[in-house]
């Protein structure tokens, strides 16, 4: 099972991760902030949270944002905990993004960064996304990009050598998801970070 790999891994690297992917955090997490344009009273669930980057960002700006953080490694989420432990509204679990540990209809954004690739069940996270959105909130999705020459060659070498690695999808996938689960896109893009990374990004609603 994938996601089993992929808590050892994560597990593994969370005592070094912030440092060796740095570059690649502040660019991609930053990028994802000014996209998503969260309101200060927004509820927000960050979907693969890791070591809590995001949250610190958010807080930042807005200190009384109440932020909820999961993922399925507890080494990340114990620094996550630690980073943001002066904010009693913000609060982190260990849980899967194919069964969300919460209610229906309690999130205004969902946010996910670097991480539908590892996904076992993408198809199974989406519809989880869709439960527990608010039927007037959003769902905001970065991921790698295999339409990128780069990333259709490290998803192939990947499959390979890293166990943990599910598999990375081109934007037209990515979209036809979204369609499946009853989601309409409503901004997308794709975006490269240096040389090396591809990305897309997109917002998405429920259909109505």
């Amino acid at each position: 099972m994938t996601e089993t790999t992929v808590r050892k891994q994560y597990n593994q690297l969370a005592a070094v991760y912030d440092l060796r992917w740095r570059n690649y955090i502040v660019n991609t997490l930053s990028f994802l902030k000014t996209w998503v344009e969260i309101s200060p009273t927004d509820t927000v669930l960050d979907i693969a949270c890791g070591t809590g980057e995001f949250e610190r960002l958010l807080l930042a700006e807005y200190s009384s944002q109440q932020i909820v953080g999961i993922d399925i490694s507890e080494e990340m989420l114990a620094i996550a905990k630690l980073k943001c432990s002066s904010y009693p509204q913000v609060s982190f679990q260990m849980a899967s993004a194919s069964r969300l540990p919460f209610d229906s209809n309690s999130f205004d954004v969902i946010v996910s960064a670097n991480s539908f690739h590892y996904f076992d069940e993408p198809l199974a996270a989406l519809k989880e996304m869709r439960r527990v959105l608010k039927p007037d909130g959003k769902v905001v999705i970065l991921d790698w990009c295999k339409d990128y020459l780069i990333c259709k060659i490290f998803d192939l070498v990947l499959k390979i050598f890293d166990p943990a690695h599910k598999q990375c999808y081109t934007q037209n996938e990515f979209h036809r998801f979204l369609q499946d689960e009853n989601f309409v896109v409503c901004r997308a893009t794709k975006i490269r970070f240096g040389v090396v990374w591809g990305l897309m990004i997109a917002t998405a609603k429920l259909k109505t």
